[in-house]
């Protein structure tokens, strides 16, 4: 089958696709033809040896997947070949087959595309994650989200709406504001154009915003916490701009903050039976068109370094994927 390879730390310009032997599923796991695998901005790092989970070479790059079941190991229940399923990876996605453990393997309702369930479970899991399980967003309560247009952003937005917040969407250019409104912003500031702290405030009528979901971290960052009102929750979740803020702790004391870190992976692990209720309420709320997904773009497998380039330029809004196998 073919895969697509880092065999070494030179960048995704030097990924390769080769044939590799096809694994058989053992006992708890099963065979997915990938259909589409999703990529994200630390497939930039991690083909360089700069993200902090480093794979053993070789290894293939797309930490998400939608696909078909081909075969089930031994003892497997739940799941049979022709299941339309999406699972969180980490990594390898980008190959023809993977492996899954079947607690990793996640339905795809009916009249979900490929490419949305793909797309789903980091941007929208670390969401609906850091919004529910962290910050326990409240119908009506102000959420800013910063670095918004990109897939986490979008994600943001999409998940506190769900969950009856107003948002106030943080984007560097009036085209991907653009895009914000259209995903339930209801209300925008352009980095630059405008004090965030004060536009933050007067978005809210002077009260403050309840929750921050940082994406970005950098110079955002301070004015962000300093317009949350009192008991806000500042929810630390990238740091898209390459600069990790500090904060002065007196802000927190004066304002009674919290601030929250937003390390999904790491919760996956921690409590496997939450990450999948909150996977399958996400992808029910697609199904119902609650959630919509945005796919910036989709390339076909042997395209993949230029995928990976539009993330590591910072054109993309929304998830960028590649189509493996199917229409």
């Amino acid at each position: 089958m073919r895969a697509v390879l880092c065999k070494r730390l030179d960048g995704p310009e030097a990924l390769v696709i080769e044939d590799v032997p096809v694994a058989e599923p053992g006992p708890g796991e099963v065979a997915v033809t990938v259909r589409v695998a999703a990529l994200n901005f630390f497939d930039t790092l991690i083909t360089r040896g700069k993200y902090q989970h480093k794979p053993e070479l070789p290894f293939s790059p797309a930490g998400e997947i939608a696909g078909v079941v081909a075969r089930v190991g031994e003892g497997v229940s739940g799941f049979r070949p022709g299941d339309r399923v999406a699972a969180y990876l980490g990594w390898g996605g980008a190959r023809d087959e993977v492996i899954v453990m079947t607690e990793a393997a996640i339905p795809i309702p009916s009249g979900v595309a490929d490419e949305a369930a793909a797309g789903v479970p980091i941007t929208y899991g670390t969401a609906i994650h850091g919004l529910k399980d962290r910050a326990n967003v409240q119908p009506n309560e102000w959420v800013a989200v910063t670095g918004a247009a990109g897939g986490a952003g979008l994600a943001a937005i999409e998940i506190a709406k769900v969950l009856g917040a107003r948002v106030i969407a943080v984007a560097s250019s009036e085209e991907k504001l653009a895009i914000c409104r259209a995903h339930g912003a209801d209300a925008v500031i352009a980095y630059g154009k405008e004090d965030l702290k004060q536009a933050l405030r007067e978005r809210t009528g002077g009260a403050g915003v309840d929750v921050v979901y940082d994406c970005v971290g950098g110079d955002a960052a301070e004015p962000a916490l300093r317009a949350l009102r009192w008991n806000g929750r500042f929810l630390v979740v990238g740091f898209a701009s390459g600069d990790i803020p500090k904060f002065p702790l007196n802000l927190l004391l004066v304002k009674g903050v919290s601030v929250m870190g937003v390390f999904w992976g790491e919760a996956v692990k921690r409590d496997p039976a939450g990450h999948r209720a909150n996977m399958e309420f996400v992808l029910r709320a697609v199904a119902d068109g609650r959630l919509r997904p945005h796919v910036h773009g989709t390339y076909p497998l042997e395209r993949i370094v230029e995928a990976i380039g539009v993330l590591e330029r910072r054109e993309a809004t929304g998830k960028v994927v590649v189509r493996v196998s199917g229409d």
